[in-house]
């Protein structure tokens, strides 16, 4: 049986790793002409997206995977503060949590290694087609065409292959709009180092404005204690956050600045929602050539709206299907799950216990359920980001911060 994979982001290397690895005959096109060629922040795979990864890949695989990653249960539990810096609270401890926090270049290099001479780079799928006897055909930007048995979309939000099967695009823009960007915790002062602390934060201001800052530390958290050499971009204790904003003509102007002006951009616009630059410092001190803009694409909520084609020889995963906002932090562990999913079906194919369309369709049920399970969390924040956009869930936002700001300071006085 030979697949064929649109896209190499994270889950079309994860299925072609874990195809490759039960001897099947595939084929991954990707347009990026290098493998690093991807946002340079961090993803959190939870421990069924690990589970997911040790059925798909080697064990040396996994292993370096893990030598290449950071510890949630070594970081201190997540604050959320108000746009001044003040504290409102913490969330669960992450003692005894499984997850882990992974480069985005590391992963995707990592399993570009498992999906070795199966990936072709600087390959893009302009179309896909029927051969006179049915079976799927990619169409690549060279003008050859490459035939299967199956042809899989792997290739985002924005998938040719879903729009092709569901007649429209199965994603749409959910308003906000986000920018990345790294800083080392060594280039903060020291007191905003011991503020943010070896931990994630959370900051949602009026009038739809929020900052995340994820902490990621590979080598002090790391998650196996190796003498060789670590995979990780990422080489020390360092900040990476993102900051949104509503999509208006305003931010939309921010996606053409680059570096030190785009920084600066974000700082005035912030400025002028009425946050303390002081909470503001991972910014102001982040690498100009880190900083990036992304829309926050979603996919609808319900199952029954996920993959809504009958199930064939075309299909699709991850994004392409259940396009997730970044602000619950499932979306990759997600498209690895999905491609263990389709792995394991095939597989079933392959012993000959079910036929191919049988064995799609009930990849397709699973991914629907586990789709809705990861936007529904996704949304809730993008959800509560609109909230504050309106006049009413602005003066709520500005009146009930300093309440909680002014408990969370007596419970500290209480306890010291």
């Amino acid at each position: 049986m030979r697949i064929i994979i649109v896209g190499g982001g994270i889950g079309g290397l994860a299925l072609a790793a874990g195809l490759r690895r039960h001897d099947f005959e595939v084929s991954v096109f990707d347009r990026d002409l290098d493998i690093a060629q991807t946002g340079g922040y961090h993803i959190t795979l939870d421990g069924r997206a690990q589970a997911a990864l040790q059925e798909l890949v080697e064990p040396e695989i996994f292993e370096r995977l893990l030598g290449s990653s950071s510890a949630l249960r070594l970081r201190a539990r997540d604050a959320f503060w108000d746009r001044h810096g003040r504290l409102l609270g913490h969330g669960p401890s992450l003692d005894d949590n499984p997850g882990v926090d992974i480069d985005r270049i590391t992963l995707r290099t990592i399993l570009a290694d498992a999906a070795g001479a199966d990936l072709q780079l600087g390959s893009p799928v302009t179309d896909i087609a029927r051969t006179p006897t049915g079976a799927p055909q990619a169409l690549l930007a060279d003008g050859t065409t490459v035939s299967g048995d199956l042809l899989v979309g792997a290739d985002g939000a924005h998938s040719l292959v879903a729009r092709r099967l569901a007649g429209r695009a199965t994603s749409e823009p959910t308003g906000i709009i986000g920018f990345s960007g790294r800083t080392a915790a060594g280039d903060l002062g020291a007191a905003e180092r011991q503020r943010l602390g070896p931990r994630s934060s959370m900051v949602l201001g009026p009038r739809t404005t929020a900052l995340y800052i994820g902490y990621l530390d590979p080598v002090g958290n790391a998650v196996l204690h190796t003498t060789g050499p670590r995979e990780s971009v990422t080489t020390g204790p360092t900040y990476i956050w993102g900051a949104m904003f509503a999509e208006s003509a305003a931010t939309d102007a921010l996606r053409a600045l680059r570096g030190a002006e785009l920084r600066s951009a974000l700082l005035t616009a912030f400025d002028r929602e009425g946050w303390r630059r002081s909470a503001l410092e991972v910014i102001e001190r982040a690498e100009p050539g880190s900083i990036g803009a992304f829309r926050f694409n979603a996919a609808s909520t319900r199952a029954r709206d996920l993959a809504p084609w009958p199930a064939g020889a075309v299909t699709a995963l991850g994004d392409a299907v259940h396009a997730t906002p970044p602000t619950a932090g499932m979306g990759a562990g997600a498209a690895i799950r999905d491609a263990a999913s389709l792995v394991a079906n095939l597989r079933a194919v392959a012993a000959g216990t079910v036929t191919l369309p049988v064995a799609v369709s009930r990849f397709e049920a699973d991914m629907r359920v586990r789709g809705s399970e990861v936007l529904v969390a996704a949304m809730r924040t993008v959800g509560l980001m609109r909230a504050t956009g309106s006049p009413l869930g602005a003066a709520a936002t500005t009146a009930v911060a300093p309440v909680l700001a002014a408990a969370q300071l007596l419970a500290h006085r209480h306890r010291s």
